[in-house]
């Protein structure tokens, strides 16, 4: 089971301030609590709840064995997201959304492979081959493609689920993985619309100290998910080595019990 959330925890970061009530999206209503000075505040024993349920599906996700695509385009966010996503050892977009990243999943490889063949022509020497224009204009493709796709290089199919911080900003990552059915978690703040989500988790998605707050959460429930899946994974080659080694004792046996046969018959 995921960690217990506290609502004080929470409090401290400042994951209870919403926008202006003039911003707001009637929807995100039922996790109002109050406005305070104009602005809107936010419940935050319904945020721990949604953390704590959000935490418990991403953890059976990471278990599974898919990944869990982070998605954080804006400043205040990319750091956090990137160190939290590289310690849960799941890809993550920081940069600019491709668009098609999802529904031309096909292309997007196709283009992470480009970097690869990259790095084998500097390993085997096919790059000094080239021209100085050349070896140029390719280590600006590198770098571009490291930038953008870099950090999904491991991600050979589509992931199990999103987790995005801010989905008015990463409109687009949230209508592509609608299209092909991929599970949202999402910090929704109170200028968002929470149908767009699976799993809503209401909480600012403005200030650095609630984001990080919020991911780091959410990073560590995904780490039990793996860790749980290592322990089954070394629970279940055990089992098969006690079952081979039980088969060749019983093989090992068998002679044995032939010869005896033998020469009582032989008697």
């Amino acid at each position: 089971m995921a960690n217990k959330v506290e609502v004080k925890e929470l409090l401290d970061a400042g994951v209870h301030f919403g926008h202006l009530t003039r911003r707001w999206n009637p929807n995100m209503a039922p996790y109002i609590y109050m406005e305070r000075n104009g602005i809107h505040i936010i419940n935050l024993y319904k945020s721990a709840a949604k953390m704590e349920e959000a935490g418990e599906a991403l953890k059976k996700i990471a278990a599974s064995g898919r990944k869990i695509l982070f998605v954080a385009t804006k400043k205040q966010a990319k750091e956090i997201v990137a160190e939290q996503a590289d310690k849960a050892n799941m890809p993550y977009i920081t940069e600019r959304w491709p668009g098609g990243m999802l529904t031309n999943f096909v292309t997007i490889r196709k283009a992470v492979k480009k970097m690869a063949s990259i790095d084998r022509m500097k390993k085997d020497g096919t790059f000094n081959t080239l021209s100085k224009k050349e070896r140029l204009q390719v280590d600006r493709l590198r770098a571009k493609l490291d930038k953008n796709l870099g950090s999904i290089a491991d991600m050979t199919r589509l992931p199990g689920a999103l987790f995005v911080v801010d989905i008015t900003r990463e409109h687009i990552a949230i209508k592509e993985a609608q299209k092909l059915n991929i599970p949202i978690f999402a910090m929704v703040d109170t200028n968002s619309d929470p149908r767009e989500v699976d799993y809503v988790i209401p909480a600012n998605d403005d200030a650095s100290k609630s984001i990080n707050k919020v991911v780091s959460y959410v990073s560590e429930a995904i780490v039990e998910g793996l860790s749980d899946r290592k322990s089954n994974k070394d629970s279940k080659k055990a089992d098969k080595e006690a079952k081979a080694t039980k088969k060749a004792d019983k093989a090992e046996s068998k002679p044995e019990t032939v010869t005896a046969d033998a020469s009582n018959e032989e008697e």
